[in-house]
């Protein structure tokens, strides 16, 4: 390494150092996440010759509180990730930051009117029928990744590979629908083949949508990979990585940073 980059490395060290002596214990934590979260994207990055930065970090708040979650945004993360309308709704009207929010869990057709005109991303299109209420519903166009099964397990849901093309061609009146990508999940598992196959095959996917051209569908984004996998999801061109426990933790039986 040559004696620049370790300057600039110490700079950075520094200045991370600083920032963590002026903020709060529990912001502290959370960007001490955020920082290792960050090089091990960059590092994963690196390992498959992609360009760097283009990985976005969603943080997922639904397991911790409204403090916790404002917290995370005083460590700096932009973009947040909820998957019931009434956690969604409530940290939107106590925060009111200007952040991106993004619907991550399966959402009901009657439930769309809860949600769509408060969201910037919505990531579980999986359905004709919830289109069309988005297309009601919704006061402008509508960021949607396509959820899809890639690994066919029957407690996941989401459309079949062999199922997406159709259905993103099935859009193409839809004026508040706007495909950008294409989200899955992988089998929890420690099978990192498995794993690897299942982000694979979405990629291939997705690569094929957006070689048709289609306007409404320019399906260039890739949400996949999460507190466990997201460096695989990474190295096989995740663009979105939806991360809860490994960066804001999880409030559900642990003892609030606070009291300690």
């Amino acid at each position: 390494m040559s004696g620049y980059s370790l300057i600039n490395q110490a700079l950075l060290v520094t200045i991370r150092e600083t920032i963590v002596v002026k903020l709060g214990k529990t912001v502290t934590k959370i960007l001490t996440n955020l920082n290792k979260l960050n090089d091990l994207i960059t590092a994963a990055e690196t390992r498959v010759n992609r360009e760097a930065n283009n990985v976005q970090i969603i943080a997922v708040t639904k397991e911790v509180s409204v403090e916790r979650t404002q917290e995370a945004i005083e460590a700096g993360l932009t973009h947040l990730g909820e998957n019931r309308p009434e956690g969604l709704n409530g940290k939107i009207a106590s925060i009111q930051a200007n952040v991106n929010w993004h619907y991550i869990g399966s959402l009901q057709t009657r439930k769309v009117k809860q949600v769509i005109n408060s969201i910037d991303y919505l990531h579980s299109l999986d359905r004709l029928s919830l289109a069309e209420e988005i297309e009601k519903r919704a006061e402008k166009p509508v960021k949607c990744f396509i959820q899809v099964n890639v690994s066919g397990e029957e407690s996941k849901h989401g459309l079949r590979m062999e199922e997406v093309l159709p259905f993103v061609e099935s859009l193409k009146s839809f004026a508040k629908v706007q495909v950008v990508g294409l989200m899955t999940m992988a089998p929890n598992t420690e099978d990192e083949a498995l794993i690897r196959s299942v982000f694979k095959q979405l990629k291939q996917c997705q690569q094929q949508i957006a070689e048709q051209g289609f306007a409404h569908a320019p399906c260039t984004e890739l949400s996949m990979g999460m507190s466990n996998d997201f460096e695989i999801a990474v190295e096989e061109g995740a663009t979105f990585v939806r991360v809860g426990t490994a960066l804001v933790g999880n409030e559900r039986g642990e003892q609030d940073e606070h009291e300690k």
